[in-house]
Order: structure tokens, then C-alpha cells, then sequence
């Protein structure tokens, strides 16, 4: 496989290798350049997010034009319309694009108002794009020539609190360098937004928003709010605007504009001087009517406004926060550089995507952040590569994400007792209330045409969610999150997959039929295509492992005082029994090497060049749609879009594995996993952004060098936009949560279970030494690993002692306690 490019080659301005790049170089993703066909992607790299809301990096002055697209997303706020794609009317539902309190716009004497579009390349005299993953904040600079030779530069810095969610700030520095005259500005809101930042669903109606107020609250604040069409969630949005020439804080009569399609601004006109600053200072406050304890969101987003303090006092109070997100999630990488950078970059975007979800917010983890539209904003199973991420630094935010699965447990079980089974369904893609809101069609960018989507078949959401669940446990020993939350998850995953597995008393075997594993290639056979495949690999045995974990719960609850879980899960006499028998009889079918087959069937099907694919296409990893122009499918053949099988092996130590299939009745020797690993390398088109992190997991012990190939595709799947062109429609969150997860949990050989936390460590040459911290157990531990030592301090406290077994080796370790191990 070749290298992907070196780390945002394409799109940004990092120090070169051969000069010593200060501390900052790995914190600071910058651009030198203005490259319009690049602003898309660019304003996704450089979104701001705060767990409870998101804004694409776009620039203040813009609109969506084709070329800009600044939108502003809240967690959890989806709305439904119904478009006609063809001759059929489709529902889709989608996280909404909220009003946009970017704008802020100035124009020099009486001219157009500023755009950086219209300038002329020789009238840019100067460029960059700062965005400072350390801080959470994007600035931009600019210096430009208007047509009657005047020279001003522009700088603006924003953010959105980390310290309160609900607050974002923006400072806007222009500067006559030559010149002096009126400068007049525009500051406000504009609701006049759509859903339109992916090319695919151009046939859908995406205007969700209706104005319910706009109003001027003081001379210097403006208010919008609006409501969704169908799913009646008011948004409020209030802006404060606040303007000083030098030193002298201007209060000059401002016009307040009010348009009733849903936009309101202050406009106000300045003397400006040569040389002396016009300082724009902009403050933010949101509410939507989901929050807790909130009458009224424009009322509430009115009284925060009025309390918030200055830019620099928001600022400071967020740095602050950043510090302490930083304290507990950074990773120090050995030698540094443009993989420091990546490492921290991809970091500090799950961060600011999930840090404020807590209890009351009720959001869960969208694929691709709230950075773009791609996927509407839903839900899938990608948490599972993300909670890894959080549950090891943070374990308080896991229960909390956990929650919002729980909370749609109804809809689960609802749509399991409509399909005839028992438990909970959680569909393929999840949105406001938990129903299935996988679209029905794929629209084909090669035949402009859509094809059916079946990928709602891809039952084994569940299976992640249970799995999630019990390892937040196995790393916590949370107890009262497995009395409630934990069990009501793993028995109604159990139950729904036991419900599945139909037995055959001629082999004494279950199966379970009509799915379809991780990889999307396959919703069918060739002869019954759409209608799921039989005894898919990962699906069967991630059932097993989940019957177990959930017998596992039940003994807990059993024997814990009262047993009132017990009796609110109502557990039927024998059900236990009943999950043993089927996770010891599922059946798991091979090929003809020993290597697992992905699906019953599986070895049956052609074998594909994908070479010659390849060579005729380029990127093939959508290889399914290019077959479906060539009308064909990927029904036929051996191939896959990403980990399916091999997924067992990314969430399963070599050993669990062996330890779950031998308690199934079958035997996995050393070899039957390599050769497994082997041939679905080579047969999968890698068009996932999940693909390189789950190879890379693989290889990490058998082949290090090839392990590291894959972690730098990992590292900069968005910031070399490895996909040709997703990134801006939304950041891949699960990948980037993979690249750090796989950098520590997988370097460093960490698995918990059994009561105790394993290390295995196993560094690629190409790292010296990893730094980061972990909490096991209520213990804060900070991680040293070099090639020839691990080292594992304890920080002081009242914490229990834990087990960690290294290399085999087990010992204890107490709070305060200092430990080293030769390796």
C-alpha cells in the first residue's frame, strides 16, 4: 500500500521536518494560502464545537455560495421533511442547520462591502488561517489593496466557550494601514439558512427553519429565534456588538435591520485614522427549547447575553478550560512534529464534538461531528470506536453518551416486538428519538440515479452498544451504572439477538439470518439481493460475547441487595440458561484455509481483480457504486468496503477470541488468524476511514512498519481529505478517536478485563517514547512507554489498589505508587 501523502500537504502550512519545531508547530494547523476550491474542507477542518453546539470554520464576511458554506449545528436538534426523489415522496430527517451568528461584514467608504472572493489575487497581500487545537481558537489575518489602492488588514479571533456552552465570542481587528475615512459594519444574525452542504441530496427540500421573533433587545443586541418546521424545537440566538476605534469605545447611532424571512443586524458607520484599530467585538448566547429547566430559549438566551462578560474575560475563563481538557486528554509523541500535530488536531475534535453532552443534554456521538451534513447527522455504530477515547480519560462523559441510547431503549424495543423479536432493534441509523431513519436509496454519483440502500439491515448496532456498555464497566467498576443503565442495555441487546438465532437440531447449531456485518458490500446473496446475508462472522460471534456479558450482569444482579434490577428486568426462570445454550451453539463458518468466512456463502462467491478496478478508477472505495454503473454488484464478488470479520479481531484480543470461539466448539490455531487478516486485506477496497484504523490495530503485532503505513492514513484521513472531497461535509470523528485510541490503548497492549488492566506494549521503530494519562478504577494514572520501559505512576489519593498485569507479569498498585517495568 502506498503512503498517503505527508500529513496536509494539500491543504496546510506546517513547519518543515528538517527545522526544530517549537511546541506550538504541534498544536497550531495554519494556512498561508487563500485557495477558494479548498474553503470547504478547509471550514470543516476548522470548525468550532463545544459539545452542546458546532460552527464550521467559515470566514465572518461570507454566505453559502457554492464556495463558503458556514453552518452551525446543535447537538441533538433534528427536524423532518418529506422530499420527492423521483416519483416517490422520501422522509428525511436531518440535524438542522441553525441560524448563523457569524456575519459581520464592513465595507470602506461608502464601497461594496468586503468580500475575499472578489479581490484579485494581486490585491491579497497577505494570508493565514490559524486554527489553535491548544486553545480552541481559529483566527485569520488578511491584508488586501482595494481598487482605489488603499491597503487595511483584517484579523479575527473566535471561539465557542468550553467554559460555558451556550456563549461564543468573536473579535474583529480591521486596520486602515494608509488611509483614513468612514468604515461602516454590519453585525448579526442571519436564520435565512438551509441544509445544502452535501451535493447528494440536492433533490431534497432542506429549509427547516420558520422566524418566530426577531428583535432589536438594546442598542448594541439583537435577538433571532426560530423554530423547526416539523419537529418544533425553537432555536434562540443573541448577539451583542460592541465597537472601539483605538482606545475609545465608539457610541455612535446604530441601524438596526430587520428582514422577515429570519435575519436581524445592527449597521453602524466609524471614523477610521490611519494606523489606529477598529476593534469589532461580538458576543454570542444560544438556547434551543431542548434544554433543561429553560421556560423560554429566547428568554434565556436573552438573560445569558446579559451577563456575559467581555471577549477577554470569555476568553480567558475558556483557555482555562482547554488547560484542563488538555491535562487529562493530551498525548506527548516521540519525536514530534507533524504527527504530534495530527495526534492533537484529530483530538481536540471529539473533544469539542462530546465535551459538554452530559446527563441533561440527551445527544449521542454523530459520525461526522458538527462539522458538516454528511450522514444528516445521525447516530450510527461508530461510538464504539469513541468510547475507548473517552472512557479511559473521562469515564464520567461514557454514561452520559450511554444515555442517550438508553433513553431510546422504547424505540428499540418497539421496533424489535414490529419485526416479531424480543429486546431492542437500535436501528442502523439513529436521530431525535431512536427510530430508524436509515434512507431507502443511495443516490449514485456515477449514474445520477439512486439505487436501493439496504443497510438497515446492519442489526449489530446493538451488539456495540452492549459492548460499550460492559467495558465502561469493566474500566470503572461502576456498579450503579450496570444496576440500571448497564444491565437495562446488555439483557435487552441479548434478548433481541437470542430472538434472532434460529436452531437447527441437524447440527445442532443456531443461526441467524437476513443481516448484514459491518461491511456494506453485501445486503444479499447474488440470487436474493437485499434481503441480508446468513451466519455473518462478527454478528454471531459478538452475539456470543454479548449472551455471556449479559449472564455475567444477571449473577451481579443477583446478588445485589434486593435485587431490584432483577425484578425490573424480569428475568424469566431459565432465560440465563437459555442465553448460555445459544452462545455455545451459534455457528461461525470457515474457509477452506482455516480463515473465518465473513458470511455463510461467503467463499462461494468470485474472486475480483481489483487491480484492474483500480487502474481503470482510481480510488475504488466505493467500489459498490462503480459496480452498480456497470450494472453489476458487490453481491458477487469476495470484496469489502472495510473490517467486517476482522472487526472481531480489533474489539477482541487474539486470546479472548481464541478463549470465546473454543467455548463455541470451534479452534482458532495462531495461523487460521493470520491467514484471516491476510485475506481480507487484500480483498477490501479500504473505502472506509475505519478501514486504516482497524489494520493498523492488526498489524501492530506482526508487522509494525506496515501498522505505522496505516496509522499515518489514519492520522490524516480529514487533513489530507484521504476520501476525495467528504471531509467538507464533516470530520470522520470515529477515525480520528481510532488514530489516538490506536497510538495509546494499542501501542501500549491495554485491555481491561477480568478485574485487572493488561498491558502488552509493542511500539513501532518509528516512536521513541508515548506520554498520556488514563484513569483505571478511580486511579489517575500517567503512562511513560519508551522501547525498553513502561512506566506507570499512580497520583495520590483515596483510590482502591488495582491489578495490572504487564507482559504477563501481574502486580499491584496503589494510589501514589511509582512502577517501572523493563520490557
Amino acid at each position: 500500500m502506498a503512503l498517503p501523502p505527508a500529513l496536509g500537504e494539500r491543504l496546510c502550512s506546517v513547519p518543515h521536518p528538517d527545522h526544530a519545531p517549537g511546541d506550538a508547530d504541534t498544536w497550531v494547523l495554519a494556512f498561508d494560502d487563500y485557495v477558494p476550491s479548498d474553503e470547504g474542507t478547509r471550514e470543516a477542518l476548522c470548525a468550532l464545537a463545544n459539545g452542546y453546539w458546532g460552527t464550521r470554520g467559515a470566514a465572518e464576511e461570507c454566505w453559502a455560495d457554492g464556495v463558503h458554506y458556514p453552518g452551525t449545528y446543535f447537538a441533538g436538534v433534528y427536524d423532518v421533511v418529506t422530499s420527492t426523489v423521483g416519483d416517490v415522496r422520501v422522509p428525511d430527517e436531518e440535524m438542522v442547520n441553525a441560524p448563523n451568528w457569524l456575519p459581520v461584514q464592513f465595507r470602506l467608504d461608502g464601497g461594496d462591502w468586503f468580500r475575499l472572493d472578489a479581490l484579485d489575487d494581486s490585491e491579497l497581500l497577505a494570508f493565514r488561517q490559524e486554527l489553535d487545537v491548544r486553545h480552541g481558537i481559529l483566527r485569520r489575518s488578511l491584508t488586501f489593496r482595494d481598487d482605489t489602492g488603499r491597503v487595511t488588514a483584517v484579523r479575527s479571533d473566535r471561539f465557542l466557550s468550553q467554559a460555558d456552552p451556550h456563549v461564543a465570542a468573536m473579535r474583529v481587528s480591521i486596520v486602515p494601514v494608509d488611509w483614513s475615512g468612514p468604515v461602516t459594519v454590519r453585525s448579526g444574525i442571519d436564520g435565512r439558512v438551509s441544509n445544502s452542504n452535501v451535493p447528494d441530496h440536492q433533490p431534497r427540500t432542506h429549509r427547516h427553519l420558520r422566524p418566530v421573533e426577531l428583535r432589536e433587545l438594546a442598542p448594541d443586541a439583537v435577538l433571532l429565534e426560530a423554530e423547526t418546521e416539523r419537529s418544533a424545537i425553537r432555536i434562540a440566538v443573541a448577539a451583542r456588538t460592541r465597537v472601539a476605534v483605538g482606545d475609545s469605545v465608539v457610541s455612535s447611532r446604530r441601524e438596526f435591520l430587520s428582514h422577515e424571512d429570519g435575519a436581524v443586524a445592527h449597521e453602524f458607520t466609524v471614523e477610521a485614522a490611519a494606523g489606529v484599530p477598529i476593534e469589532v467585538e461580538k458576543v454570542v448566547s444560544v438556547g434551543t427549547s431542548r434544554d433543561r429547566a429553560v421556560l423560554s430559549a429566547a428568554d434565556d438566551a436573552t438573560d445569558r447575553l446579559a451577563a456575559a462578560p467581555t471577549f477577554a474575560e470569555l476568553l480567558r475563563e475558556h483557555e482555562l478550560a482547554w488547560e484542563r481538557l488538555w491535562a487529562e486528554f493530551a498525548v506527548e509523541l516521540h519525536p514530534s512534529g507533524d504527527h504530534a500535530l495530527a495526534l492533537h488536531f484529530n483530538a481536540f475534535h471529539v473533544l469539542q464534538t462530546l465535551n459538554a453532552v452530559d446527563a441533561d443534554l440527551d445527544a449521542g456521538i454523530p459520525a461526522r461531528g458538527l462539522h458538516g451534513e454528511a450522514y444528516d447527522g445521525h447516530v450510527f455504530w461508530d461510538e464504539v470506536f469513541v468510547y475507548p477515547f473517552i472512557t479511559l480519560r473521562r469515564p464520567r462523559l461514557t454514561p452520559a453518551l450511554l444515555a442517550y441510547r438508553h433513553r431510546r431503549l422504547g424505540a428499540a424495543t418497539a421496533a424489535a416486538a414490529r419485526a416479531g423479536h424480543a429486546g431492542a432493534m437500535f436501528p442502523w441509523q439513529s436521530g431525535i428519538a431512536g427510530d430508524d431513519v436509515t434512507p431507502r436509496r443511495l443516490f449514485n454519483p456515477l449514474t445520477e440515479d439512486w439505487m436501493p440502500d439496504h443497510s438497515h439491515l446492519q442489526r449489530h448496532v446493538g451488539l456495540g452498544v452492549a459492548y460499550s456498555a460492559w467495558q465502561y464497566y469493566e474500566s470503572t467498576g461502576d456498579l450503579q451504572f450496570l444496576l440500571h443503565d448497564g444491565a437495562d442495555l446488555i439483557v435487552a441487546v441479548a434478548r433481541f439477538f437470542a430472538s434472532l438465532a434460529v436452531y437447527d437440531p441437524e447440527r445442532d447449531r443456531y443461526s441467524i439470518d437476513h443481516v448484514m456485518g459491518p461491511d456494506e458490500f453485501h445486503d444479499g446473496y447474488p440470487e436474493r439481493p437485499g434481503e441480508g446475508v446468513k451466519d455473518n462472522v462478527y454478528t454471531n460471534v459478538m452475539t456470543a460475547w454479548v449472551l455471556r456479558r449479559a449472564i455475567a450482569t444477571v449473577d451481579v444482579l443477583q446478588r445485589h441487595p434486593g435485587r431490584l434490577a432483577w425484578r425490573r428486568l424480569e428475568i424469566a426462570p431459565g432465560e440465563p440458561e437459555a442465553w448460555a445454550r445459544i452462545a455455545a451453539r451459534l455457528t461461525v463458518v470457515f474457509n477452506d484455509d482455516g480463515s473465518l468466512s465473513q458470511f455463510d456463502g461467503y467463499q462461494e462467491l468470485e474472486p475480483i481483480d481489483l487491480d484492474a478496478y483500480r487502474r481503470r478508477y482510481g480510488w475504488i472505495g466505493r467500489l459498490d457504486l462503480i459496480l452498480n454503473a456497470e450494472h453489476d454488484s458487490s453481491n458477487r464478488y469476495q470484496v469489502s468496503k472495510q473490517p467486517d470479520a476482522l472487526m472481531l479481531l480489533y474489539l477482541l484480543s487474539a486470546e479472548e477470541l481464541r478463549e470465546l470461539l473454543g467455548e463455541m466448539g470451534y479452534e482458532l490455531p495462531p495461523e487460521a488468524i493470520v491467514r484471516t487478516v491476510e485475506r481480507y486485506s487484500t480483498t477490501s477496497t479500504y473505502g472506509s476511514t475505519l478501514s486504516n484504523v482497524v489494520h493498523s490495530w492488526l498489524e501492530a503485532r506482526r508487522d509494525r512498519e506496515r501498522s505505522w503505513e496505516f496509522l499515518q492514513r489514519t492520522l490524516s484521513s480529514d487533513l489530507s481529505d484521504i476520501q476525495g472531497g467528504t471531509t467538507r461535509q464533516g470530520v470522520h470523528i470515529a477515525a480520528m478517536a481510532g488514530s489516538v485510541d490506536m497510538v495509546t490503548r494499542c501501542y501500549a497492549g491495554i485491555e481491561m478485563r477480568e478485574d485487572r488492566l493488561w498491558f502488552h506494549p509493542g511500539m513501532p521503530a518509528e516512536i521513541e517514547a508515548i506520554k498520556f494519562h488514563l484513569v483505571y478504577r478511580d486511579q489517575a494514572l500517567s503512562v511513560r512507554l519508551s522501547q525498553h520501559e513502561l512506566r506507570i505512576d499512580s497520583a495520590e489519593g483515596d483510590a482502591a489498589p488495582i491489578r495490572v498485569v504487564v507482559d504477563g507479569d501481574e502486580v499491584e498498585i496503589r494510589a501514589g505508587d511509582e512502577r517501572r517495568f523493563a520490557l
